[in-house]
């Protein structure tokens, strides 16, 4: 995919939580995209989000307010266009092409690497559902990205990319969603050369988080796992 100089348009509804609507031009479309960034900022975090689900995820948008808390820039990007979103609500199509959604994450993170160029950031990702494998996915083709947490992710859609995985990589699942336990237990036997990695289970919780004090629990970790990860002094510990 080709990459355009970043588009930003200022979106007055939500300046207040520094944040802008913005268009990133790929060969496949155009992505929307909320972009914020907190003054200062340590790190960017880039949202890949789960099937059905949009940049409008109000479970992902709660995460990233805790993040923009914790100093963190965050971008929500729709991986599908207007079209294909459109498309997908009636045939499901797109949402499991992980392919094709980690594709348009990578693409999306070199737009990112553009316009955050006068700052040293280091980056991550946050996936939900089958953004997570997405997230996996790209990340094996992004060296920047240093981090990576996964909420109530499907990592084994990822497949082989998961043993070429070096970001560390926190997963995190309800204690509840029993099924995918297993599939985040089998996918963190295979992230063998990642930096470091955790797999974390919030007892009680079900699979979207709906239960009092979970999605809380879920998006302090993703802070503290971010900020330990991608803030100027880990950099330097690392290098």
């Amino acid at each position: 995919m080709s990459i355009q100089p970043p588009r930003v348009v200022p979106n007055s509804a939500t300046r207040s939580r520094f944040e802008d609507l913005v268009h990133i031009d790929t060969t496949g479309g155009v992505l929307e995209g909320s972009l914020a960034i907190p003054q200062p900022a340590v790190g960017v975090v880039i949202f890949a989000h789960g099937s059905g689900s949009s940049r409008h995820s109000p479970r992902n948008r709660f995460v990233a307010e805790v993040l923009h808390r914790a100093g963190l820039a965050t971008l929500l990007v729709d991986l599908l266009t207007a079209d294909e979103e459109r498309q997908d609500a009636i045939t499901a199509e797109y949402r499991f092409d992980i392919g094709l959604l980690a594709d348009r994450l990578s693409c999306a993170t070199d737009w990112m690497t553009l316009t955050c160029a006068k700052h040293d950031f280091r980056f991550g990702y946050f996936g939900a559902s089958t953004g997570a494998a997405a997230a996996l996915v790209a990340a094996t083709h992004q060296p920047c990205i240093a981090a990576i947490v996964s909420r109530g992710g499907r990592p084994d859609l990822a497949g082989a990319s998961l043993t070429q995985v070096r970001a560390a990589t926190l997963l995190v699942v309800g204690g509840r969603d029993v099924a995918v336990i297993e599939l985040n237990r089998t996918a963190y036997a295979e992230l063998r050369q990642a930096s470091t990695r955790e797999l974390r289970i919030i007892p009680g919780a079900t699979h979207l988080f709906t239960e009092p004090g979970a999605l809380e629990q879920v998006a302090q970790m993703a802070a503290d796992w971010f900020v330990r990860h991608l803030s100027p002094t880990t950099h330097v510990a690392s290098s």
